[in-house]
């Protein structure tokens, strides 16, 4: 299965997003996911900002590594499931072709109880970021158990 987060310019939430998730698939030795992300207005190969990578330091998160890439239809149509911080970014994605697979992070999460975006911590201070941070990783704990109970069903 591959999971694609989307948020604006792909260095702080969809960045974390996936590098939380990383740890979490590895932690939880789930087999058989892949995770990336992208920005509906990346710009190409920038770093992960400076306040998502020193509260990622803090979770033992590796997040220096990551550089943005753009959205692409090509990025759609590869990803079996594609997850947006915000309303106006799951509209671009179903623009592109993503409609079906693509939804809120929240809403996701929550089976549809939730349709909040995640907080967008660019511009804050480190605590701003830890608050994100904590948000994605309940989020993301959520997101993979439904994925882990749909495959069981699936597979039944």
């Amino acid at each position: 299965m591959k999971i694609l987060f989307v948020c604006t310019g792909n260095t702080c939430r969809s960045a974390m997003a996936e590098c939380i998730t990383r740890h979490l698939i590895v932690e939880r030795k789930i087999p058989d996911i892949e995770v990336s992300s992208a920005g509906t207005s990346a710009w190409a190969d920038a770093s992960a900002s400076d306040g998502a990578i020193l509260v990622g330091l803090e979770h033992q998160i590796q997040i220096s590594n990551h550089r943005a890439r753009p959205l692409t239809r090509e990025l759609v149509d590869d990803a079996d499931l594609v997850l947006a911080m915000g309303p106006h970014h799951l509209e671009r994605i179903e623009a592109m072709g993503g409609e079906g697979k693509a939804h809120l992070l929240t809403a996701y999460a929550s089976h549809g109880a939730v349709s909040t975006e995640v907080n967008d911590p660019f511009g804050g201070d480190l605590d701003v970021y830890r608050l994100t941070l904590v948000e994605l990783e309940r989020e993301l704990q959520q997101v993979l158990d439904r994925v882990i109970t749909e495959r069981r069903t699936a597979a039944s």
